[in-house]
């Protein structure tokens, strides 16, 4: 079991270490066949992230990156200047990634999520520039021509790290984000061959300084709304060497996330190229297909990418409350030991393993299941990214007027933590994709089949009335569902976001029983189906006095177990909640 007072302080651990939890889910998805290899893969990830990464966060926050856009010649050079801890954060990910890549081939894909949640634990700013990255090198594999192909993707996959390019999106323009079809006013125009030209203004464009931009542009003369919108690349450098068009206007004085630079671009007859099913003709351009594509390409991991730094921020901000609680004294005693902060921890760790249960299990979908694929993502962005943000103030609360200070970390998980409900779709656009997902696609059904299998043979005592509250909580999902589809349009429109909280509720707490239960047949420890049991009554069920003494006994009796990831008996479970 984990004695948090025996660290300093969170920098400086080996995050997969001292995260059972994590080490259980990995064994989980991971086949047998290469769990060791991931095994040892993740512990080298988590001494990465939890020593120098983690320590150069702090020094990036403070210095964030700064923007020279003139030379001292008067020449425009749109120049990021980063500070040289962020750059050597870079080059050890990329190094860290290239050797992700070389274990066994293609690595199931839980492996690379949990190495991004550790990332996401030091830094989510990285994060972001990272998935960018990843999502632009994707699109072009997918929708570039042969030769767009050979032009970025030897960047894209190079072992020099010198010639690497890393990738970003310029989608939001003035007018607006989510309205892309109503707001994008950038104009491409064809030139010759694959080549294009882009004029326009971007106005949220995070990794400014990237060397290759997927954009959205509207071909001169095409239609208006979201079938006149076309996909393009473009460039850093023309293909001639010479700096492209690309004119960073100011970096932004943001709220969090500093790592990565934000800034306003303005495109001066940039050099583009098409992305368009490996066809560069203006009819490919205009074939209504733009936008799909690059939704389609990229949202549901950008999502997940984005609710996976969600739950980093959460799983920092418990680790960082657990530690200080066990040091922090107050009449003679550790406050770590007072029953309401013994419960605030508990809740901690509980909402955290919910959201890490339904992030990691649609990222378990990824290649597998398209139809689960279309929806877990999205769940789980909308309930990991909320969660980070409450967690991290419940740490703020819990280191009190040091919470407050940035000299202690807990403060720039909280700023940093309020990016991620905005990122990839604010919460009211992730709940209608939702309804969307459900009424066009059926995604209720299979998230109901899921739930059952996740319950399937959960035979097990200690978790029979747990099982007994999700089965009614889904009977009572559906019957919300059916009545928002049979309501009038005005009042259909209410609803979305309390069907996502809904399904997002139902999911986590099938998924904890679905862990219980391995659990219990694995350690014979019911510390999971305490945790399952706890989120049912907190969420699945619906008391007038908020559930008032229902918890009392596992908090008091087994909440260091559940913190420190000890090993509860089930009997005694039993005994507790009899």
């Amino acid at each position: 079991m984990i004695d948090y007072s025996s660290f300093d302080r969170a920098i400086g651990q080996n995050w997969y270490d001292i995260d059972p939890d994590l080490q259980d889910i990995v064994k989980r998805y991971v086949p047998e066949s290469e769990f060791a290899a991931a095994d040892s893969h993740l512990r080298d990830v988590g001494a990465l992230m939890g020593g120098p990464i983690a320590e150069r966060a702090e020094m990036t926050d403070r210095n964030p990156p700064r923007l020279e856009r003139f030379d001292r010649w008067g020449r425009e050079v749109n120049r990021v200047i980063h500070h040289p801890g962020a750059l050597a954060t870079k080059r050890d990910l990329w190094e860290q990634g290239r050797r992700r890549g070389e274990m066994n081939g293609r690595m199931h894909p839980v492996v690379g999520s949990a190495s991004g949640y550790m990332l996401d634990q030091a830094e989510t700013g990285m994060s972001c520039a990272i998935g960018m990255t990843g999502g632009v090198a994707g699109l072009v594999a997918s929708y570039g021509s042969d030769e767009v192909k050979a032009h970025f993707m030897p960047h894209f996959t190079t072992d020099d790290y010198d010639e690497f390019w890393d990738g970003a999106m310029f989608l939001t323009e003035r007018d607006g984000g989510s309205d892309l079809g109503g707001s994008t006013k950038t104009v491409a125009t064809h030139v010759d061959g694959d080549l294009w030209v882009l004029n326009g203004f971007k106005w949220f464009c995070s990794n400014v300084d990237a060397q290759a931009i997927a954009t959205l542009a509207r071909p001169d003369g095409g239609p208006q709304g979201v079938g006149g919108i076309a996909l393009f690349v473009v460039p850093r450098v023309r293909r001639d060497g010479t700096p492209n068009g690309v004119h960073v206007h100011r970096l932004k004085e943001k709220l969090g996330t500093r790592a990565v630079p934000t800034g306003e671009v303005d495109f001066v007859d940039a050099e583009a190229y098409l992305l368009a099913g490996g066809s560069s003709s203006r009819e490919a351009a205009t074939d209504g297909q733009g936008m799909g594509r690059m939704m389609g390409g990229m949202v549901q991991g950008s999502r997940l990418g984005v609710a996976f730094m969600g739950l980093g921020i959460a799983r920092r901000s418990f680790v960082e409350a657990a530690i200080y609680a066990a040091h922090r004294r107050a009449w003679g005693n550790s406050i770590s030991a007072f029953p309401m902060v013994k419960e605030t921890l508990v809740r901690m760790a509980m909402e955290l393993e919910g959201a890490a249960a339904l992030s990691f299990d649609a990222s378990a979908q990824s290649g597998f299941d398209r139809n689960l694929w279309r929806i877990l993502p999205t769940l789980a962005k909308y309930r990991a990214t909320r969660r980070g943000l409450q967690l991290a103030s419940a740490a703020v609360e819990v280191h009190g007027g040091n919470g407050y200070i940035e000299d202690w970390p807990v403060a720039r998980q909280l700023r940093d933590g309020q990016c991620h409900p905005i990122w990839e779709g604010a919460e009211n656009i992730i709940a209608i994709d939702v309804m969307r997902a459900i009424e066009r696609e059926g995604s209720l059904t299979h998230v109901m089949e899921r739930v059952e299998k996740a319950l399937a043979d959960a035979e097990h005592p200690t978790l029979a009335p747990t099982v007994a509250t999700v089965r009614q909580y889904a009977n009572e999902v559906q019957e919300a569902v059916n009545y928002v589809a049979g309501a009038s349009k005005d009042v259909s429109r209410l609803h979305p976001r309390r069907i996502t909280r809904y399904m997002a509720n139902l999911v986590s707490a099938a998924l904890l029983v679905e862990q219980a239960k391995d659990e219990l047949a694995s350690k014979n420890s019911a510390r999971k189906a305490a945790v399952a049991r706890l989120y049912a009554n907190v969420h699945l069920s619906s008391h007038s006095l908020g559930g008032i003494g229902r918890d009392d006994q596992i908090i008091l009796n087994c909440a260091d177990e559940i913190t420190g990831y000890g090993e509860v008996d089930p009997d005694r479970l039993l005994s507790l909640v009899a």
